[in-house]
């Protein structure tokens, strides 16, 4: 069973959105569909309304050092 993340679990939400979705750059995503992508990972407990624009932007930017460093590699 996926451990239980919320909101503020940005490191492993980037984590899991590039394993999810390898191949999207983080930073073409919409926070729409951030949004999404976020509350549909395995074990995300988190309200949905309780998001911000600044969660999203700290998850996006989370998301993209994963990326960056799957591309490096």
């Amino acid at each position: 069973m996926a451990r239980e993340i919320v909101w503020t679990d940005v490191e492993e939400i980037g984590i899991q959105l590039q394993e999810k979705y390898p191949d999207i750059e983080p930073y073409t995503v919409r926070f729409t569909d951030l949004h999404r992508y976020v509350t549909e990972l395995d074990g995300f407990v988190g309200d949905p309304a309780k998001s911000t624009e600044s969660i999203l932007e700290a998850i996006q930017t989370a998301w993209n050092e994963e990326y960056e460093d799957a591309r490096d590699a």
